[in-house]
C-alpha cells in the first residue's frame, strides 16, 4: 500500500504560479511511476504529468508542456509539480496517483494509489 496526501492548492489569479506537492508514504517510493492529474468539474479526469521512478524522464500534457515541471525527491518520498502562466481552464481538483515503474504514463486507470486531491482554482 501507498498512502499520497496531496497539499499546495488554492486560488490564484490568471497568470500566477502554484506548487503542487504529494508527500507518500508506505512502500518503496523510488519503486513507483508518479503522476498527477486533474478534474474539472463535469469533465473526465485527464493526464497533466508524469515522473518515472528516478525523475530521469518526464512526460506532459500538450495543454501543460511549457508551463509546468514535474520533479520528484526520492529521499524525501515526494513529488511536487510547479504550475506557472496559470489559466482559468486550469481551475480543478489534483491528483497524485502512484503506479508501477511500466506504468501507461498518460493512462489513469494505470495508477494503483491516488491521493484524495487538492483544489486549485484560477481566477480571470
Amino acid at each position: 500500500q501507498v498512502q499520497l496526501v496531496e497539499s499546495g492548492g488554492g486560488l490564484v489569479q490568471a497568470g500566477g504560479s502554484l506548487r503542487l506537492s504529494c508527500a507518500a508514504s508506505g512502500r518503496t517510493f523510488s519503486a513507483y511511476a508518479m503522476g498527477w492529474f486533474r478534474q474539472a468539474p463535469g469533465k473526465e479526469r485527464e493526464f497533466v504529468a508524469a515522473v518515472n521512478w528516478n525523475g530521469g524522464r518526464s512526460y506532459y500534457a500538450d495543454s501543460v508542456k511549457g508551463r509546468c515541471t514535474i520533479s520528484r525527491d526520492n529521499t524525501k518520498n515526494t513529488v511536487s509539480l510547479q504550475m506557472n502562466s496559470l489559466k482559468p481552464e486550469d481551475t480543478a481538483v489534483y491528483y497524485c496517483a502512484a503506479g508501477p515503474g511500466n506504468v501507461d504514463y498518460y493512462t489513469h486507470s494505470a495508477y494503483d494509489y491516488w491521493g484524495q486531491g487538492t483544489q486549485v482554482t484560477v481566477s480571470s
